[in-house]
């Protein structure tokens, strides 16, 4: 399955990075939907992102029925990204 949303980064005291990007509650219910058959326990959903011209593989936490996308330090700096900035995200569940 794939994905493009919109969204704004944010900052949750969570697990490191602490930079996230919410998944949309629609998207995130189609990634509820299938999360048994895609997830490797806890919860979590490997994907891999794609910000601009930087991909990186990472997982979704699930955080008040929604996901979050972390957004690695370096994934920020390649893209000159900031807390606040809206960025488009293209997930593909699963890993390559």
């Amino acid at each position: 399955m794939e994905f493009e949303f919109s969204g704004e980064i944010i900052y949750w005291r969570g697990p490191a990075p602490f930079h996230y990007v919410p998944v949309p509650p629609e998207e995130s219910a189609a990634i509820k939907a299938v999360s048994s058959e895609v997830t490797y326990g806890w919860g979590v959903i490997p994907v891999l992102a794609r910000i601009d011209d930087t991909e990186w593989e990472t997982s979704l936490f699930p955080k008040d029925g929604r996901y979050l996308v972390p957004v690695k330090d370096k994934v920020r700096k390649a893209e000159l990204l900031d807390l606040g900035d809206t960025v488009t995200v293209k997930l593909i569940l699963g890993r390559p």
